[in-house]
């Protein structure tokens, strides 16, 4: 099976069937199926061949979802990125994956289109807005003027159908190189373990599709069970608008990170609930540590179980989450689901026994690598196992419990983010000699960015200074939150160390005592 084999049998079983709702516009599944297999022939007809790659760069939208699928049909690998990416960043990555073609939102695709002569290696870019219309081919155009046949192409399983970066852009990119039957199989999975069907209406808020766990747990799911999407733009819309488009639209499932949730909560306890969610029958938490809190404040403003899931960009999506009939344990990000195996490994690659705390390793779909990395290839997968980097213990009924992560990482709303990444920015403004940043304890966002600077002598620098420098060239939710300067930065080697010893120089969110480390 394949993702083009994946769309076209749920387009023939259920053509009429409302697939995507935005706003206004509803399109069937027929409907996204003609109009990939038009982006597909305009594609080929562009020169793009199995194995190409096709950058991505578009939020939320109906075009999402028919770009992604003409990409698959034609045998090349979908790269969807993070809107919020400078320049730089992308360009790092670009470096790794060498597109041939880069498709967006206007916006979003303007700095790559300034600095094209970067980029030889880019041969096409398709402009989904029109902005560029005159210098480039537009979505509208494709869809006017392509032909809907479909692609006889043939597209084995292991092919790569998908390559999802981890973590963000560094000197060494991970790109997670997902195969087609890993993303079935994986849908397969997740229809399995959220007892989803045909009837249901997933609600997708503030969760990019360019994420594996919107991508994995919700769109190809809802593609393999014929299931409806309704996509409620996350700028400028609050929770309340999304209740009010549940009760309108009779929503049944909804994912988000623990960070929507909590709002969620704050807004019940301020406002009240004024929409009828009666509909909903399944909430899912994944991305970052959902609270104890959180859960049982949902549970007693919304009467449902928050259902927290754990997984990865590297096995595609969640690999655990709790049974669908209500037992399970709070405080676990449940069992392994069916075609997922979950272990904990020592330091030596030992398994350890029930209730020790160890690293989470997983047998199941996962990525075929990271994309041109052997070297960190070779460190996530040993002898069939995926080593993941977090740390968790599995206890005497198979429940598992997560316990923070082993790698130096920092999950904000989410959104993994590596420290390496916004130090090398930092060191790169000409008043930086040093530079270290740890995560903050937050009530709502997990984790907030902190930095430590040790400026160089007889210089001298503001916050806002070097905030602004790093707005410039990183994602927003990387530029540092708070900053101290510091004579000295601890030469040790161990994260853990480091954090502990800086921790206490930054100032708590307000409502939340520093956790020790």
């Amino acid at each position: 099976m394949n993702l083009k084999l994946l769309l076209e049998e749920t387009a023939s079983k259920y053509a009429n069937k409302t697939f995507l709702v935005m706003n206004e516009q509803r399109l069937t599944y027929a409907q996204v199926d003609e109009a990939a297999n038009k982006m597909a022939n305009a594609l080929i007809k562009m020169g793009v061949r199995r194995g190409d790659r096709v950058v991505m760069l578009s939020p939320n939208r109906p075009e999402f979802v028919t770009v992604f699928f003409g990409i698959a049909k034609t045998g090349a690998i979908a790269i969807p990125m993070d809107i919020r990416y400078k320049l730089g960043e992308m360009a790092n990555l670009f470096a790794n994956c060498t597109p041939k073609v880069v498709i967006g939102e206007s916006d979003y695709i303007a700095p790559v289109v300034t600095a094209l002569p970067r980029f030889p290696h880019i041969k096409q870019v398709i402009d989904i807005d029109g902005k560029f219309q005159g210098q480039f081919t537009t979505y509208q155009e494709i869809i006017n003027t392509s032909p809907a046949q479909k692609i006889k192409i043939d597209i084995a399983p292991e092919d790569i159908g998908l390559i999802s970066y981890s973590g963000g852009p560094t000197n060494r990119p991970k790109g997670a190189a997902i195969s087609h039957q890993s993303l079935v199989a994986e849908a397969e999975i997740s229809v399995r373990g959220f007892a989803q069907t045909d009837r249901d209406i997933m609600m997708l808020f503030a969760l990019p599709l360019y994420h594996n766990f919107a991508l994995g747990s919700a769109l190809l799911p809802s593609v393999r069970m014929g299931s409806t999407i309704v996509m409620v733009p996350g700028t400028g819309v609050s929770i309340s608008s999304l209740m009010e488009k549940i009760e309108q639209e009779r929503g049944t499932m909804l994912l988000g990170v623990p960070y929507i949730y909590a709002l969620a909560n704050n807004i019940a306890e301020r406002e009240g609930i004024k929409s009828d969610l009666s509909s909903l029958r399944l909430c899912v938490s994944a991305g970052a540590v959902l609270r104890v809190e959180v859960i049982r404040e949902f549970k007693k403003y919304y009467g449902l179980t928050l259902a927290d899931a754990w997984g990865l960009t590297e096995s595609v999506s969640h690999v655990t989450c709790p049974p669908m009939d209500g037992t399970t344990k709070i405080g676990s990000i449940g069992r392994a689901l069916p075609g997922w195996e979950v272990r904990v490994f020592d330091d030596n690659s030992n398994e350890l026994p029930v209730n020790q705390i160890g690293e989470l390793v997983v047998r199941g779909p996962f990525m075929k690598g990271y994309y041109n990395n052997a070297q960190d290839t070779a460190q996530a997968i040993k002898n069939g196992w995926l080593y993941t980097g977090d740390l968790g213990r599995i206890d005497e009924d198979g429940y598992i419990f997560f316990h923070g992560v082993k790698k130096e990482m920092m999950v904000l709303k989410g959104q993994n983010v590596y420290p390496d990444d916004i130090e090398e920015t930092l060191l790169t403004h000409p008043k930086v000699a040093e530079a270290r940043v740890i995560g903050i304890p937050d009530k709502l966002r997990g984790e907030v960015v902190g930095a430590a600077i040790k400026l160089k002598e007889g210089m001298a620098a503001t916050e806002t200074e070097i905030k602004h420098f790093c707005q410039e060239r990183v994602a927003d939710y990387k530029v540092p939150r708070q900053i101290v300067f510091v004579p000295s930065i601890p030469k040790v080697a161990d994260w853990k160390s480091v954090r502990a010893g800086l921790l206490p120089l930054f100032s708590p969110p307000p409502g939340l005592e520093q956790k020790k480390v």
